[in-house]
């Protein structure tokens, strides 16, 4: 099962960082996905490294939105919970299909012989 969180307005790296690893703490997290406006390529505040359960990478997105697959349903409200305490200003938690769980055609065209690197839920 997947939901999607669709905060009332873009996030900050520091806000991104914070909800992310507070989501994270929540057992059943088996994939999470942000979208959002591309950072501009030059000194950006918000294009920074961020730390998720001590993995880092580098934030190139203002976080517009956040999906993820969860294993449980029961655990909704958790998340709920950590989005009232994070997003103050309104969000919307939908839950539905968002995330493509095989390979596609369009995969194989974009990574060719790299397409055993791209990750199947």
């Amino acid at each position: 099962m997947d939901v999607q969180i669709f905060p009332h307005r873009l996030l900050g790296a520091d806000t991104t960082e914070k909800l992310l690893n507070r989501l994270e703490d929540i057992s059943g997290v088996k994939r999470m996905v942000i979208h959002g406006q591309r950072l501009p390529p030059e000194d950006h505040p918000d294009r920074r490294i961020i730390s998720v359960k001590g993995h880092e990478f580098e934030l190139q997105v203002k976080t517009g939105r956040v999906l993820l697959h969860i294993e449980d349903e029961d655990t909704i409200a958790d998340y709920k919970r950590v989005c009232e305490d994070l997003l103050p200003f309104g969000y919307d938690l939908t839950p539905g299909k968002y995330i493509r769980t095989q390979k596609t055609v369009t995969d194989e065209i974009k990574y060719g012989e790299d397409l055993d690197k791209v990750p199947e839920n």
